[in-house]
């Protein structure tokens, strides 16, 4: 357990970001930990974001983006402290030289590829269901207001896919309990995350599900979008957002796989499993990581490779899990 005040009181300039291409959970707990210092150590601390660019619900519904540098540029040659959340410190992407020039390296998070941690400081609890719900138990409650929840709620609510996931617990559910109770409209925010989709989404959505492939007798189900495709719908990365969870929400599906180009042989891909498969084994493989159920990796090489090279890996897990009603295995 870290208490965040303890570890940065004395401090005067903070500097904090999470991975690329960044989540719910890793803007939320940013912004919503960005807010809580601010608040904390008041006008003469400096407290600095950095973020990529987000998808267009997070960006409608999370407070405090005045505090992003979106250009990843700042004038401070070292920060006291520099907080590394929802990430290790790798995928910090143009932050990372920031992180490591930091008198003191604060690292959250809650992914079980990210065991030993990469600060001086480390907090790391693969059970949690979010890096929100740390960061939430780091801070004194008393002092968490309506904007700070929000952000808190959205990274919650995104990596327990509205409280359905497995690392929904119930101490998320109190903490989300406590966090709705500052007057957010919580509804509202379920819908703009999770359901609402702009034209080209769904657009990209719909191609992603027409072409996609159930193979292994329907236990997985995958699905690829080349530039050549992103192009003609002027899709951006941040449009194939739930792309994947959608696909994995396909009876009978154990696994699903979604990838997209992101140049020429290197795709970004995403891993979803109803806990059949530990999907984060698949994608550590791949020099990425992730749960049990949610994962994803950039993978560089050409596409019918990386499938059946993960279809190995998936196979061997469902061909060694033994099923009480004696279900046969795609081996079988």
């Amino acid at each position: 357990m870290v208490n965040i005040f303890d570890e940065v009181k004395d401090c005067k300039t903070i500097g904090i970001s999470g991975h690329v291409r960044p989540d719910g959970d890793c803007a939320g707990s940013c912004l919503g930990m960005a807010l809580y210092l601010k608040k904390l150590l008041g006008e003469g601390v400096r407290v600095d974001v950095f973020l990529g660019d987000l998808s267009d619900s997070l960006r409608h519904n999370l407070i405090g983006q005045e505090l992003v540098h979106w250009n990843y540029e700042t004038d401070v040659k070292a920060y006291d402290a520099f907080l590394c959340l929802d990430c290790e410190a790798t995928r910090l992407g143009d932050a990372m030289d920031y992180f490591f020039k930091a008198k003191k390296r604060i690292n959250i998070d809650h992914h079980q590829s990210n065991a030993r941690g990469s600060g001086q400081v480390n907090w790391v609890d693969p059970e949690a269901s979010s890096t929100c719900e740390l960061c939430y138990r780091t801070m004194d409650p008393e002092k968490v207001d309506r904007d700070i929840a929000t952000d808190l709620y959205i990274g919650i609510v995104t990596d327990t896919g509205l409280f359905q996931y497995s690392n929904t617990s119930p101490q998320t559910m109190e903490i989300a309990g406590k966090l709705m109770a500052t007057g957010f409209d919580h509804s509202d925010i379920a819908r703009q995350v999770f359901f609402e989709k702009n034209y080209v989404q769904q657009q990209i959505l719909g191609r992603a599900l027409l072409e996609s492939i159930l193979f292994m007798d329907g236990r997985c189900i995958v699905s690829m979008i080349d530039r050549k495709t992103m192009q003609f719908y002027k899709a951006l990365s941040k449009d194939m957002d739930g792309i994947v969870s959608q696909m994995n929400s396909t009876e009978g599906v154990s696994c699903a796989i979604f990838m997209y180009e992101m140049e020429p042989l290197t795709y970004k891909v995403s891993l979803r499993s109803n806990g059949d498969v530990d999907v984060a084994k698949v994608a550590e493989r791949f020099g990425g990581g992730g749960h049990k159920r949610a994962a994803g990796c950039t993978v560089n090489a050409p596409y019918h490779d990386i499938i059946n090279n993960m279809s190995a890996l998936i196979a061997e897990q469902l061909s060694a899990k033994k099923t009480d009603d004696g279900e046969k295995t795609p081996n079988d």
